[in-house]
């Protein structure tokens, strides 16, 4: 099968993506982005905290994105990308399909999948009564009683975040979280209840949202639950170009490590997003896209002027020129006598003497 190639191979159809797409395209660049079509927020009724776009629904504010994308020549296309390999000219992605596309640079924005706690009624209401960022959606659920669903170390951090939206928090330890003492005294501090015990589900009511059941114990009401998932980077295609996850730092999960342009440590691929920023939200993953973009351009950019110095797109340069004049001319390429006598410079000194 014949393999599409392109300047850049934009693998993940998100926000990052997709805005690293149209800087690359209004850089002239030819792009495609390969889409798998599983956005992490497509449960989530809004995006919030985008500037000018607040409250937009997931599925619209992609439509934008690729519409935008499409303007500036780029090429999206629907598909998973299963493998990865470098090539001579750079890089080669594989579909689930079959189809091939390969690029001189990868840029790598698949974004993450929140693993939720195995307790039954949970997943039914993620994106809904069920959420885990205050920033995208505290505002929604501002002055609910809210609880918070222990699931790891930043459990306490996350339910001190929701008190600044309400006043009536509970934390679930769930038989995972136990606080120290320090934290102890600012849940006190903060009129934090706290409830010990394993959680057995999330109860719901046409729909709706409506507390949460004990293993060994009573029924509590919540009009909102947040949960701190565990993120995992998708990233599983990387590995055959010798790229993995990392543990995170904070213990929230596991993500590719980049700099702070998005290059990653395997030359020629970059990563921008959830990917590689396990805490970004909609808008900062997609500044994160446009940042990776330039990057990518001015690489490109790198590596054509100095094909260009090498004499890669002709048979002169001023290298291949400077040799050339080294043989022919010797010292005198600078334009410089070397110090010898007229006589003993060749025919031209013998011109010289017989037309005197």
């Amino acid at each position: 099968m014949e393999t599409t190639r392109y300047d850049v191979v934009v693998v993940g159809g998100g926000a990052a993506g997709l805005s690293a797409a149209t800087t690359l395209g209004r850089a002239l660049r030819s792009v495609l982005v390969i889409d798998s079509g599983t956005p992490r927020n497509a449960p989530a009724t809004g995006v919030h905290g985008f500037l000018s776009r607040d409250g937009a629904k997931p599925s619209e504010l992609l439509s934008v994105g690729r519409s935008e994308v499409l303007s500036y020549g780029g090429t999206v296309v629907d598909g998973e990308a299963v493998s990865a390999r470098r090539t001579p000219a750079g890089f080669e992605v594989i579909l689930g399909d079959g189809r091939r596309f390969s690029g001189r640079r990868l840029l790598v924005t698949t974004g993450l999948t929140d693993e939720l706690p195995p307790i039954d009624g949970l997943r039914e209401q993620w994106g809904r009564g069920v959420v885990h960022c205050p920033y995208c959606h505290g505002w929604e659920i501002r002055g609910q009683r809210i609880g918070v669903l222990g699931t790891g170390p930043l459990s306490v951090h996350q339910a001190l975040l929701f008190r600044q939206w309400s006043r009536d928090i509970t934390l679930f330890l769930n038989d995972t979280v136990e606080p120290t003492d320090e934290e102890w005294d600012k849940l006190a501090a903060r009129s934090v209840t706290v409830v010990d015990g394993a959680v057995a589900s999330v109860d719901a009511a046409d729909g709706v949202l409506t507390g949460l059941t004990l293993r060994q114990g009573p029924s509590f009401e919540v009009q909102a639950l947040a949960v701190g998932t565990r993120m995992e980077a998708r990233s599983a295609f990387l590995e055959s170009l010798g790229l993995s996850s990392q543990a995170h730092p904070s213990g929230a999960g596991r993500f590719i490590e980049t700099d702070a342009m998005g290059a990653t440590t395997v030359s020629g691929v970059y990563a921008a997003g959830n990917v590689s920023n396990l805490m970004a939200q909609v808008i900062t993953a997609a500044a994160e896209g446009v940042m990776a973009g330039a990057r990518i351009n001015a690489d490109l950019i790198e590596e054509e002027t100095r094909r260009a110095v090498e004499g890669h797109f002709g048979p002169f340069s001023a290298a291949s020129e400077a040799a050339v004049s080294k043989i022919v001319l010797g010292h005198r390429r600078h334009g410089l006598n070397d110090g010898q006598k007229a006589a003993d410079v060749g025919p031209a000194a013998t011109v010289e003497k017989d037309l005197a």
